[in-house]
């Protein structure tokens, strides 16, 4: 099942994404397999590390509302961390292209995955 929506997952992006991003940045063959070689690593983590957590039914409602808060909050981290990487990828290849729009863009989304990734935590934080 895993391996059914992976490979759904991979058309859509093949079609909508990386079509669109490789005519605006110019890239090349090479670095465009490298940008889907990295997307689909990237889907495959979160598809079997990030929903491997089972939410267990408890007698205690709260129990149970707390398990699919920590799910949530873990998918959540892991997209940020992906988006971390993408942005840190942009970075990079701003470099090389000498586009600062690009760039600023990928500092939004590094800083993006960075309050994605500590999310749980910050909302934490202003709770307590």
């Amino acid at each position: 099942m895993n391996l059914f929506l992976l490979m759904i997952l991979m058309n859509i992006l093949n079609e909508r994404v990386f079509d669109k991003m490789t005519k605006s940045l110019k890239i090349n063959l090479k670095k465009r397999k490298l940008m889907e070689a990295y997307v689909f690593m990237a889907i495959l983590f979160t598809i079997t590390f990030g929903t491997s957590k089972v939410v267990l039914a408890t007698d205690d409602p709260l129990q149970v509302v707390n398990n699919l808060s920590d799910l949530i909050f873990r998918v959540i981290k892991i997209i940020g961390i992906i988006m971390i990487g993408f942005g840190l990828a942009q970075f990079g290849i701003s470099f090389k292209s000498h586009d600062s729009s690009q760039r600023a863009n990928s500092f939004l989304g590094i800083f993006g995955g960075i309050i994605m990734t500590f999310s749980k935590e910050i909302i934490n934080l202003i709770t307590k």
